[in-house]
């Protein structure tokens, strides 16, 4: 499936970003809107502390229709009690007026600062300000106003033909640091002129996210507010895509392409990061303890360091499975970094082996490979490396 980083006009909705006055300069108000009624599926975080945002959109998405989404950056409406529910249901409210749909219609979410409110007097004039400014071809506006610390917008498309109609799915997202989804700061939207019964399109959307967004960690730091949302107008035309069948599971793996394009280019862009890190487990004795064992090593801040350092070392990463109480047997345990063998049969590949594994560190995509040779199970997790920025980025984040 062919995936383009650029944004390309999906009948039927529209989208805007500008700067409304959340943040000093930069775009900071975002809105994606279906003309007609859509169907909604939604993942969140499953985080015990979730943002006001989160459980507005939470509620409202299970009714399982939606005409659009209202999103701010700067401030994250998480911690704020009674007001902040309060402020994130003004927000749909002044949305749904301005494109006269019912405030139950509009979803909201919310990224940036905890414990901040939210300036309701610049929203009410920057949301009818984004409703005028919607736009077929606005979503690379949108995609900027959603960051926060992201270096660069991320957007992907694909188009593919179901039943003699060419549909478009685009998706933007944003995320840079605290971010290993459990749903599911990351969100991240979805659009597509497919026309999907908000059932089946629940069921899709779960299932790629827990083979994407799931996979993504840049350091171990669930967020209050993830959120992915997808909506589905069927402006394209066409019969509706039936559950099981030959165009589902079409529009599905089309789905988890743009998905997984969005998911790289969040682990590329952690905050500091150098080199994007593909991590992956074979051998485990069950789904659960691969899973485990990808995620003790994406994020192990040793072995983090060690990638940003170039420095393949195969102790590292032994070293944090033994102490996530992983299964292995040293004679059927191999390592690899870069694609390179540095450990096998209980040792060290020697010193040839290790040169070309830093040899590989050079590049600015970085893979570390264990099979543990233990069982048939195995899981995968994107992330990067650690570096000083990072800290520099996070010791500085509210000052």
């Amino acid at each position: 499936m062919k995936v383009r980083r650029e944004s390309r006009p999906v009948t039927g909705f529209r989208a805007a970003g500008l700067h409304a006055g959340i943040k000093e300069s930069a775009p900071d108000l975002a809105m994606i809107v279906s003309d007609e009624l859509a169907s909604a599926a939604a993942v969140f975080t499953r985080s015990s502390v979730v943002g006001a945002p989160v459980e507005v959109s939470r509620e409202r998405v299970a009714r399982g229709r939606s005409r659009g989404i209202v999103v701010n950056s700067g401030i994250s409406n998480v911690a704020m009690g009674a007001r902040g529910i309060r402020d994130a249901k003004a927000m749909t409210r002044i949305a749904a007026r301005a494109i006269d749909c019912e405030e139950e219609e509009i979803l909201v979410a919310s990224t940036g600062v905890i414990g901040e409110p939210l300036p309701m007097d610049v929203l009410k004039v920057g949301i009818p300000r984004a409703a005028a400014a919607l736009g077929a071809e606005g979503w690379d506006d949108a995609a900027e106003a959603i960051r926060t610390t992201d270096t660069h917008a991320k957007i992907a498309s694909t188009r593919l033909a179901i039943g003699g109609h060419l549909i478009t799915i685009q998706g933007i997202a944003k995320g840079s640091g605290m971010i290993e989804p459990d749903m599911a700061t990351m969100l991240s939207f979805l659009a597509t002129d497919a026309r999907i019964a908000p059932g089946v399109l629940r069921g899709m959307l779960r299932r790629v996210a827990d083979a994407t967004y799931n996979c993504l960690s840049i350091d171990g730091e669930g967020s209050t507010s993830d959120t992915v949302v997808l909506l589905a107008n069927g402006a394209a035309g066409g019969s509706a895509i039936r559950r099981g069948s030959r165009e589902a599971r079409s529009f599905e793996d089309a789905l988890r392409a743009i998905c997984e394009d969005l998911v790289l280019q969040l682990a590329r862009d952690g905050e500091g990061a150098t080199k994007l890190l593909r991590v992956e487990v074979e051998g485990a004795r069950t789904a659960a303890e691969a899973d485990r064992a990808a995620r003790r090593i994406g994020n192990s801040l040793l072995v983090k360091t060690a990638v940003f350092g170039g420095d393949p070392n195969w102790g590292r990463i032994l070293q944090t499975l033994g102490a996530g109480r992983i299964g292995w047997n040293p004679e059927t345990t191999r390592v690899r970094v870069g694609g390179v063998v540095v450990f096998s049969k209980g040792r060290s590949a020697g010193p040839a082996a290790r040169k070309r594994a830093e040899k590989a560190h050079e590049a600015d995509e970085i893979s570390i490979r264990v099979e543990l040779g233990m069982g048939r199970h195995s899981a995968r997790l994107f992330t990067c490396d650690l570096t000083y920025d990072y800290v520099k980025i996070n010791a500085e984040y509210t000052t």
